[in-house]
């Protein structure tokens, strides 16, 4: 696409919007597990989806979903999320951490499973998308970014069922349930989604299942949550070639956690949390011939995290610990275990009637394998108007290899077990739009100086991909997203992201770290008719460094009625043939529709 096209496009998201799904809203609360503040008071770019925003997206996954917020990018193999990666602001796959409800869905063996997540798209209430340096809050994997799904905790008892069919042999069934009392909610729901695939061996089965329940205790709040997701698909190409179209894969993933919310005192609050999670993955390089090359992965991580958050005269202070251990069976990377260890501290300071606020802080981990290594970070944040704030914030980010990068091998790939962290010390300045019901927006600028950055190269072209540490990669660009909700009847959103990408080392073939998108233009429109029918138009540029980019239009047409509901979705409404990594061509046009009925 010619470069100069860029201004018209970045100007028409003013008129073509993506139906509020990049929703800016300051009355949210994000949950970071410590201090949690206002969208208003973060010194950060924070994207919050809505649960409005979240029935009226043409999306049946939380991957599709992902799509439609600019400095997120998401590189699927297949459809509809079988097989994702989540990157922020040109970073890999590994560079960005998958939470739920604050716990963490980083996987060890690689960031390739972060995506597998053991939750429906129907149990989702929001999710916060926070871009630049956030491992000081979160931890290693939250390098670039990290992305937090809130799940719903139901205030009325309800029975809802849900049915999906389309295209391609697209089908899909949903049941939910939810029972409440004053001191007692519990949700359940079961979904089942398969297809033909849109080209051989692309099928695919996607099982979900998931519980949440909470308890009012004389203690505290004592919540549970489990979840199952066990997925089948054909891997046409997705990993070794585009030439080898009979891969397969079967994967199972588990979560379960039990977190007790205290408050001993007014200002000091307490969160206890044990977690486990679990995945296993069986890859089959010819389905039709299981014995010839087959890699099984299982892995296991089991922790317990405490944070607490004091309030006193001198402002905020958030404390945390985290211990887990790892465990790792697999036949193609051996057994694995370790050890993780992490302390956090951080002090939110409020100055000049709240206007100026700064938040220092810092976060100790130790990797039984890696040593010990230091997160520092800083927030600052200045209300200049009513309606204008700016802030800015610079933290240290950090990642140990995945076990992939230290240890897989077959013939076209060589781990390395010689590798170190990767780090960057990242930057970003910006502005945002605040206390304003109708306009909101936020526009930065940011840096991320990588050193040692991990990545699969090689010199020739019949040369095994090998990971090292040979590169530093430098990431900065421009990223914002506007909101406008211009009359009852319609609302209007957009963004817009630009990344240079510099290395500082010249290499003969790079397989992950340089295909960022340069430029990512998102923008839609959503149109209210009566109270009950909204109509929404997607609209998405991608210019990837590596591929041709591409021009992409999705809608969804959707009737929400008392206790029936129903929606029609075309996505890529012109049938455009594009890739989103160098392996995959993905799906083109696509009709979906779905109905529901929910009683209380």
């Amino acid at each position: 696409m010619n470069r100069y096209l860029i201004p018209l496009l970045l100007f028409s998201t003013v008129a073509l919007s993506q139906q509020d799904s990049t929703r800016l809203l300051q009355q949210v609360v994000i949950q970071t597990n410590r201090i949690q503040t206002g969208f208003d008071e973060t010194a950060a770019s924070v994207i919050v989806i809505s649960a409005a925003d979240l029935k009226q997206a043409p999306a049946i996954s939380v991957s599709d979903l992902l799509h439609y917020v600019a400095g997120v990018d998401i590189r699927q193999r297949g459809a509809h999320g079988v097989q994702a990666d989540a990157g922020i602001r040109g970073s890999t796959f590994d560079q960005v951490l998958i939470l739920i409800n604050g716990i963490k869905i980083s996987d060890a063996q690689t960031g390739h499973h972060s995506l597998n997540l053991p939750i429906d798209i129907d149990n989702i209430e929001r999710i916060e998308v926070l871009k630049g340096p956030a491992a000081r809050i979160f931890g290693q994997n939250a390098f670039a970014g990290a992305i937090n799904i809130i799940t719903k905790n139901p205030d009325k008892a309800f029975i809802k069922l849900q049915a999906i069919g389309g295209g391609k042999g697209l089908g899909g069934f949903r049941i939910s349930a939810a029972q409440t009392s004053d001191k007692v909610k519990h949700y359940l729901s079961a979904s089942r989604d398969f297809s033909d695939g849109y080209q051989y061996n692309t099928a695919y089965t996607i099982n979900n299942f998931f519980y949440q329940s909470q308890v009012n205790t004389s203690v505290g709040k004592l919540s549970v949550l489990a979840g199952y997701t066990d997925r089948a698909f054909g891997a046409n190409g997705f990993y070794a070639s585009p030439a080898f179209t009979d891969q397969y894969e079967t994967i199972q993933t588990s979560l379960a956690a039990v977190t007790l919310q205290t408050q001993p005192s007014e200002k000091l609050s307490i969160q206890h949390r044990v977690y486990w999670r679990r995945n296993f993955d069986d890859y089959i390089f010819n389905r039709f011939n299981p014995s010839a090359y087959r890699n099984l992965h299982l892995n296991n991580t089991v922790g317990y995290e405490a944070n607490a958050t004091l309030k006193h005269n001198h402002g905020s202070t958030g404390l945390g610990l985290d211990v887990n251990q790892l465990w790792l069976r697999s036949t193609n990377l051996g057994d694995r275990e370790r050890t993780v260890a992490t302390l956090f501290a951080e002090h939110r300071i409020e100055l000049l009637n709240k206007r100026l606020h700064f938040t220092p802080g810092i976060q100790l981990n130790y990797y039984s394998d890696f040593g010990t290594n230091l997160f520092p970070g800083v927030d600052a944040g200045f209300t200049l108007t009513q309606h204008v704030a700016v802030f800015g914030n610079m933290g240290y980010t950090y990642r140990v290899p995945t076990y992939t990068d230290l240890y897989y091998s077959d013939p076209a790939n060589l781990g390395n077990p010689e590798l170190q962290p990767e780090y960057a010390i990242s930057y970003e300045g910006g502005i945002k739009l605040i206390q304003s019901k109708k306009f909101q927006g936020q526009a930065s600028y940011f840096v991320r100086d990588g050193k040692r950055i991990i990545d699969w190269t090689k010199e020739q072209s019949t040369d095994p991909w090998r990971p090292d540490n040979l590169i530093g990669v430098n990431m900065q660009g421009i990223d914002m997203n506007v909101s406008w909700k211009a009359a009852r009847f319609i609302a209007i959103s957009g963004g817009y992201t630009f990344i240079d990408a510099d290395k500082a080392s010249d290499l003969g073939f790079s397989r992950y770290a340089f295909e960022n998108l340069k430029h990512q233009v998102q923008g839609g429109i959503t149109l209210h008719y009566f109270k009950t029918i909204s109509h929404s138009i997607n609209y998405r540029y991608c210019d990837r460094a590596n591929l041709p980019d591409y021009h992409l239009v999705d809608t969804r047409l959707m009737w929400q009625g008392k206790t029936f509901g129903a929606f029609a979705d075309l996505t890529n409404i012109f049938d455009v043939t594009y890739k989103e990594t160098n392996l995959v061509t993905m799906p083109g046009r696509w009709f979906k529709v779905g109905v529901s009925y929910r009683f209380e």
